[in-house]
């Protein structure tokens, strides 16, 4: 072999196999004179080397690969065209010259993207030639015949073997019917199959469709029949889930023995990143032409040009392919054989390695770099490839993924947006222009107008998203989060088409939309990690108000974590308030420690304080509209220094968390101290011990029920629990009295805090049936029976309730009645607060505040919601009166 080592023509490679054959290359429909064949495997394999010599001498064989395959594809077709000429002499060339035969090459010749040794995939289109001499054209029968008869030869040609050798098969199972169907078609026979029979999948391989040899006319011809309906399939129902499925059978047909070696159809293999492009062209393709390209490399760039794919996770595919594919190139020019697997011995793995570069250890090596590039690509392929975008993009209808002006604002209307004109004032803004910015939200834009579509409140969502989006500019990873993040843009509509309460704390820091990136990210965090990050952030400023401020943004940040996992109901009721609860403990402590540090840096150091939590805070079962229902308690301290100072203390501490300020506020309710707003602030141990002894009356007993240690100090507050324990667990029980009394005081409270013209039935809190009307009930049974049954002691409203179930306190049925209508009270209450972004106790039943509501309580409307809510309060409010008011 003589001359440099460049690439050689597709010209010039049809014109020499041409020539070996002793076919004129210039005719139109070349006929050999040399019909055995070997003339054209000699030169086939000549050729051949000649590529494979620029491949292994190269000094960076990965970086020319494509140019590799596309040469090798070029090879391909200049066989087929000589293999062709060859054929027309072997069925004479008058019988050849009635018909025209176009070969159409698929899969990796298709795509340009051939390897060493393979079969190349065609598909063959016949037509009758032009009337000659009077001889009438072929029809029917006999051009079936015929071109059956001339489509055979060719692929003896290329597969048989001889003294000098073979090329390689041609394989036309692709065609329509695959082998059971006819060998060649004609361009009506295919559109008729295309048209009504086609799966899938058969649109998928004539992605890669191109005429390779024979009537180019006809070819394209076939390419331009079919290439429209390859466009359209992504949109077909099931479309992506097939592909996927299809993938993942792939994978689970490998033989054990070979998994982890296979480079071409493993996992992180070829395939992978093959699947990964085809399937994101084929979806996205419908409406953006820009991404109509057969190959895999050349469909990556496209879909990296345009923004469908990161740069980075474009440029890593890329570089994984090329390597990969190089891989298999090496392996299979050893003793030039069919396989893609990485050898698995010593003596190939190190050959291998010395074939790509590696010198010092080439086994160890090349094997790494295939797990390296293997677990890259798996990685990619998971998070694209089943991204829910991709999903729901394929959903949507083409002219629905255009977003034209008209098109447009008709899909809005339909899909339920009350104003589709100042949507579409959203969707410009977000669109307009060429930066990759706009193009990535034209992307997103088709799927994420459905799934708002699905909240309460989409136009409300568009204009949030809007918003957002503004908030983070050009933010690199929003987008691309996105676009590549799993749900995460499913996530995001749904809690902006849901809650202004969430979307107004998230408009306030837009990046917290991170949140939703990562699976899992959006649950609460457990109250030892609130507690820690809560104090580092507050003690990295050294005045107190700055300090409060950083706790009250990690506050804002978890209030919108918690929202966002019941919007996404990831928690549910029990777990919302038990995640408010913890975050007001959190809330509280560090800015306890920020009032001691200001108090000792005054030179003031304040006693050990102790923060009780009451109410719902104590229970557990905080709605977001809930204040911190606490107590104060300090050390004993004989001087009254210490007493001025601890007041001074929480009365600093009430200040700094209602400033007004960005960030919501924690409101501290101290009412339910010994005597009320009437009397201090702070108590020290023994005065608490001594008001208790003396003073204490039924109603502070049963709010004792709930007292637990909230923050501060937590010895001084078991101290206290200590001290309240026999108030509320009172030994024998309460007595006639103590219960006539509370019945008293339940009967007063709900003529008197009932807001006036509020219907009592739809009073979540106060109404029949509501919470307050189980929450006595469990109360009550406590303070009668606690004394006897040590797992009645609890803060919590619903484990107390399971617990006198257990004990035989109350049935299985009633526990069932009052436990569902407390757990649908609590429920409406949160999903007000979330809806409307401001508290209400009453549920509201007209308007689209009640429609919005019952939306995401999961109800078709108000009025079932209503008909449920005073269902369940009903059965709840018989069972109260049997049980409390013992009627």
């Amino acid at each position: 072999m003589s001359g440099p080592l460049e690439r050689t023509p597709a010209a010039t490679l049809r014109s020499r196999l041409l020539s070996a054959v002793g076919a004129d290359e210039a005719s139109p429909a070349p006929v050999a004179t040399r019909l055995s064949g070997d003339e054209l495997r000699v030169a086939y394999h000549s050729a051949l080397l000649r590529i494979a010599a620029r491949d292994l001498c190269a000094a960076d064989p990965v970086a020319i690969q494509p140019t590799i395959s596309d040469e090798l594809s070029d090879l391909a077709d200049a066989v087929l065209e000589s293999a062709l000429a060859v054929a027309r002499g072997q069925i004479g060339a008058e019988e050849a010259a009635r018909l025209r035969l176009a070969v159409v090459a698929l899969g990796k010749t298709g795509a340009r993207e051939l390897n060493y040794v393979s079969d190349v995939d065609v598909l063959y289109v016949v037509e009758p030639a032009p009337a000659l001499d009077g001889v009438p054209p072929l029809g029917g029968d006999a051009l079936a015949t015929l071109g059956t008869k001339l489509a055979s030869a060719l692929q003896r040609v290329c597969s048989a073997h001889s003294g000098v050798g073979t090329i390689w098969p041609v394989d036309a199972a692709l065609r329509p019917e695959g082998k059971a169907g006819p060998l060649v078609r004609t361009l009506a026979s295919h559109r008729m199959y295309y048209e009504k029979w086609a799966k899938a999948w058969e649109f998928q391989a004539m992605l890669k469709a191109r005429p390779a040899a024979g009537d180019r006319d006809l070819g394209k011809a076939f390419v331009d029949l079919v290439s429209p309906m390859v466009w359209q399939v992504g949109g077909r129902e099931g479309f992506v889930h097939d592909v996927q499925a299809m993938r993942k059978r792939v994978v689970r047909l490998i033989p054990a023995k070979e998994q982890g070696r296979e480079i071409k159809l493993g996992e992180g293999g070829l395939r992978d990143t093959e699947f990964t492009v085809q399937l994101l062209e084929l979806v996205h393709g419908r409406a953006d032409d820009r991404l109509r390209e057969p190959g895999t490399l050349p469909g990556l760039r496209a879909l990296v040009e345009h923004g469908y794919v990161g740069r980075e996770d474009g440029a890593e595919m890329a570089a994984a392919y090329r390597f990969q594919r190089t891989m298999e190139h090496r392996v299979q020019l050893y003793k030039l054989r069919r396989t893609h697997l990485l050898p698995d011995d010593e003596a190939g793995l190190r050959r291998l390695g010395r074939s790509l570069g590696f010198r010092r250890k080439p086994a160890e090596d090349i094997v790494k770099a295939w797990r390296d590039s293997s677990r890259r690509v798996v990685g990619l392929h998971q998070r694209v490839f089943y991204s829910p975008l991709l999903e729901a993009v394929s959903q949507i209808t083409t002219e629905g993924l255009r977003l034209t002006a008209q098109g447009a604002e008709d899909r809005l209307r339909g899909l339920g947006y009350a104003d589709p004109k100042a949507a579409m004032t959203h969707l410009a803004a977000l669109t307009q222009g060429i930066t990759r910015q706009a193009e990535i939200q034209r992307q997103i834009l088709p799927a994420m107008l459905g799934w708002m579509a699905d909240g309460p409140n989409p136009d409300a969502g568009l204009l949030a998203f809007r918003k957002v989006s503004e908030g983070l500019g050009r933010t690199s990873w929003y987008l691309r989060a996105l676009r590549d993040g799993g749900a995460m843009a499913e996530r995001l509509a749904l809690v902006l088409s849901t809650s202004r309460y969430a979307t107004d704390m998230l408009l306030r820091s837009p990046q917290s939309v991170q949140i939703l990136a990562d699976e899992g990210e959006e649950l609460p965090r457990p109250l030892d990690k609130l507690v820690s990050d809560f104090t580092a952030a507050a003690l990295r400023h050294d005045d107190a108000r700055s300090a409060t401020d950083a706790i009250r943004a990690l506050r804002r940040a978890e209030l919108l974590r918690v929202s966002m996992a019941d919007i996404l109901h990831r928690i549910d009721v029990e777990g919302v308030g038990d995640a408010l609860a913890n975050l007001a403990a959190a809330t509280l402590g560090a800015a306890l420690q920020v009032v001691a540090r200001e108090a000792e840096q005054r030179g003031e150091p304040l006693p050990a304080i102790a923060v009780m939590a009451m109410g719902r805070w104590g229970g557990g079962e905080m709605s977001y509209a809930s204040d911190a229902d606490c107590m104060f308690v300090m050390e004993d301290a004989d001087d009254p220094e210490s007493q001025r100072r601890a007041i001074a203390a929480v009365t600093r501490l009430r200040e700094l968390l209602h400033q007004p300020g960005a960030d919501p506020a924690l409101e501290i309710d101290a009412d339910l101290r010994p005597e009320g707003k009437g009397g201090p602030m702070v108590r020290s141990l023994e005065s608490y011990r001594a008001y208790y002894g003396r003073w204490s009356s039924t109603w502070e007993a049963q709010a004792l029920v709930r007292c637990a240690v909230g923050a501060g100090d937590r010895a001084l507050g078991e101290q206290l629990l200590a001290v309240v324990e026999p108030l509320r667990w009172p030994e024998g029980g309460l007595t006639e009295a103590q219960v006539r009394e509370i019945r008293r005081l339940k009967a007063r409270m709900e003529a008197e805090r009932l807001p006036r013209g509020v219907e009592r039935s739809r009073h979540t809190k106060l109404g029949p049936g509501g919470l307050s009307d189980v929450e006595w009930v469990v109360q009550l049974i406590q303070l009668q029976h606690a004394y006897e049954h040590p797992e009645l002691r609890t803060t919590r409203t619903l484990p107390a309730l399971r617990a006198e179930r257990d004990l035989g306190l109350v049935s299985h049925a009633d526990a069932a009645v009052l436990e569902e209508a407390w757990l649908l009270a609590s429920r409406i209450r949160n999903v007000i607060m979330l809806v409307r972004g401001r508290a209400s106790d009453t549920l509201p039943t007209d308007g689209a505040d009640a429609a919005a509501v019952a939306a995401a309580m999961g109800f078709d409307g108000s009025g079932p919601l209503k008909a449920h809510y005073g269902e369940v309060t009903h059965r709840a409010r018989g069972v109260v009166e049997r049980l409390f008011w013992g009627e």
